[in-house]
């Protein structure tokens, strides 16, 4: 059966999506509980299983199966033949480690990875859409603290809405402030 013209059809694929953040306790195994939040939203196709692998900017990133193997696919066409292209899947690849979630959704995250990120007794969880960021609660106030540009002007950049002010100032036509105060727009 057909669909008329200026009808939209959607297919729903099945993904995990992550949002929101929290900050949780690591063991003296390093094992910390993926937040409740997330994990209520980690695809059933992803077997309680995330690859754990070095992030940018001293984080983590945990990227839940299904997730990981889309990344892999892609990483799968780089050109071999560029050294930049090997570089990144050789690197990314050396730090990334298979890791399932135990009876109590903790997440035992490999002791080079704790290293390499300083996560010592507790972590902070961001979603970010497809994966996870583990930080240290220090190193992620401090990469905040130290962004040169307000949460709006970056918005602006990224959503295309530079020197489209709408005579309000702000660039997002609707007269609304979405910062906080401190300057940074981005929280505490």
């Amino acid at each position: 059966m057909g669909y008329p013209e200026d009808t939209l059809v959607f297919q729903i694929s099945s993904m995990s999506s992550f949002k929101g953040s929290d900050t949780y306790v690591v063991d003296a195994k390093g094992r910390a509980s993926i937040p409740s939040k997330m994990r209520k939203n980690l695809d059933p196709q992803a077997r309680r299983t995330f690859v754990v692998t070095r992030g940018i900017e001293k984080c983590l990133y945990a990227y839940p199966l299904d997730e990981w193997q889309r990344m892999e696919s892609s990483i799968r066409s780089l050109s071999s033949a560029n050294e930049k292209d090997r570089f990144f899947a050789r690197t990314l690849m050396q730090w990334s480690e298979e890791v399932q979630l135990d009876s109590q959704f903790r997440l035992l995250i490999p002791k080079a990875l704790l290293d390499f990120a300083e996560i010592t007794t507790e972590v902070f969880f961001i979603g970010v859409l497809d994966h996870i960021e583990m930080w240290k609660p220090a190193h992620f106030k401090k990469y905040i603290e130290s962004r040169k540009e307000t949460y709006e002007k970056v918005v602006e950049h990224v959503m295309g809405l530079e020197g489209n002010t709408n005579g309000n100032g702000n660039g997002n036509g609707n007269g609304h402030s979405h910062g906080n105060g401190n300057g940074n727009g981005y929280g505490k």
